[in-house]
């Protein structure tokens, strides 16, 4: 068993365990100044001390410095406020020097020491001359993140076809694999506009619900089985699982609508008539 804490770096990102080493009673939105792989960043707490096992920590943990104090946050802040300065100025080199790229978004470390450009492009970029020019400019250490279309729609923001901010912008903290398989499931049209997100890859709500619908539709017939309802013998032409409804179409063509558990398939309704036999139907 290890003490472990857990920090993130941005609202709606991933959580990372750090030991607390000597800083004592942490709380849950404590500002804190951690060591990781690219030097010391600042962080919020978002679970409090805890121990868990062994086997869910991946490599050795790095532990967290100090608190943050006053002062690193107001020079995070101004930091912060430069940000779209530097993203103009990135911009605006990638267009002298004509790169195939298009810069999303900049991001300082708390103190300055280091900046982030998250880039998305089609084809692989050499931005040695860019990163050499920015260096120059702004003073600091300049790091460039080619990044896919999810992350560009995450680090971007917006609204999704629902209305509601984007899910992976405003709550979701990493992606999930999504499939085309997912929205069959959900029986829903696989025309590309109506599956898609701002993103244009399949709308990371279809992993939502998915369990829910593989669970309902292993409880309900399938749809060409013949089963009878309280209206009479039918075939199912389809499901609607969140109602968890049938619609049947009767021997006499009409179609009915009846709750998945008032219809019996019909291979439960036969009975042996003697020994050795079956009805027939």
């Amino acid at each position: 068993m290890a003490e472990v804490v857990g920090v993130r770096f941005k609202p709606c990102t991933k959580m990372y365990y750090f030991s607390p080493g000597a800083v004592n009673d942490l709380k849950v939105g404590d500002p804190v100044i951690v060591e990781t792989v690219q030097g010391e960043e600042l962080g919020w707490v978002v679970m409090a001390p805890t121990m868990i096992s062994d086997d869910e920590i991946k490599g050795k943990l790095k532990p967290i410095i100090r608190r943050a104090t006053p002062i690193d946050l107001v020079i995070a802040e101004e930091f912060h406020n430069k940000e779209a300065a530097a993203l103009a100025k990135c911009r605006e080199k990638i267009a002298e020097l004509g790169l195939p790229m298009k810069a999303i978004k900049a991001e300082y470390s708390f103190n300055g020491e280091r900046l982030v450009i998250s880039f998305v492009a089609e084809e692989r970029v050499d931005f040695r001359e860019l990163v050499r020019q920015l260096a120059k400019s702004l003073k600091t250490h300049i790091e460039m993140k080619q990044v896919g279309a999810r992350d560009e729609a995450k680090l971007l923001g917006g609204y999704a076809v629902c209305g509601r901010e984007l899910c992976c912008a405003s709550w979701l903290t990493e992606f999930h694999p999504v499939s085309i398989k997912m929205a069959k499931q959900q029986d829903l049209p696989l025309t590309p506009t109506e599956i898609s997100g701002v993103c244009g890859r399949l709308l990371c709500c279809l992993k939502f619900e998915n369990e829910l619908y593989a669970e309902i539709k292993q409880s309900m017939p399938k749809v060409g089985s013949v089963v009878s309802t309280p209206h009479g013998k039918g075939t199912i032409v389809s499901l609607n699982v969140l109602t968890e409804t049938l619609t049947v179409e009767l021997q006499n063509e009409l179609m009915v609508e009846v709750k998945a558990n008032e219809v019996t398939p019909l291979a439960e309704q036969k009975r042996p008539t003697r020994s050795g036999g079956r009805s027939s139907n």
